[in-house]
């Protein structure tokens, strides 16, 4: 049934998680979304920073034209479905001493991916974005700028495939990863096998 396979024995959930675009265009109820944000809290960071940050707006408030109207075009095509929109920021410098916290990112990325994981368990579509205008959403967002932008993600309710546009519907699938050896090396930075 499920067309990933992975390399080594690893949890399910890993090759489960995917980022779909079809959304149902039912809301969200805000407890199952606070789950999601819930999880990326209890994310690992350096010196215990917790850098993140989420902006968020659901479908039918106020906020949510601020948050769509950021995204390219290509993204506002399929998002237009989606829940819940998020803006995700990590902060520069450490709250403790207001030295340069050179992880912010790496520790945000580890938020995000517990968010995502978490709205994979919970049968949720998490897919994330680079397509927006960062300029527009430190301004129209009011982000300071000891933060800084790091992505946008769409939440939502799984939807049909058939209501994504015909270009989208053939890319709707779980895609697969590079090899093992394409990514890790021993030592050094190199061709050289796991």
């Amino acid at each position: 049934m499920f067309k990933r396979k992975p390399g080594h024995r690893i949890n399910d959930l890993f090759i489960k998680r995917w980022s779909p675009r079809a959304m149902s265009g039912e809301a969200l109820d805000h407890e199952k979304l606070l789950e999601l944000f819930e999880a990326a809290r209890w994310a690992p960071s350096s010196y215990n920073g917790q850098p993140w940050r989420f902006i968020y707006a659901h479908r039918d408030t106020s906020h949510w034209e601020k948050l769509f109207g950021l995204l390219v075009p290509f993204n506002q095509s399929w998002v237009n479905r989606a829940s819940v929109l998020v803006v995700i920021i990590s902060k520069k410098t450490f709250e403790y001493n207001d030295k340069t916290a050179r992880t912010h990112s790496f520790d945000t990325g580890s938020a995000w991916m517990s968010l995502a994981l978490q709205g994979s368990m919970n049968g949720l579509v998490v897919h994330g974005m680079e397509g927006f205008d960062y300029e527009k959403a430190r301004e129209v967002l009011r982000i300071p700028e000891d933060f800084v932008i790091e992505a946008m993600c769409a939440i939502g309710k799984p939807g049909k495939k058939e209501d994504l546009s015909a270009e989208l519907q053939e890319r709707e699938e779980p895609s697969d990863r590079r090899p093992l050896e394409d990514v890790v090396y021993d030592g050094v930075f190199s061709k050289a096998v796991v």
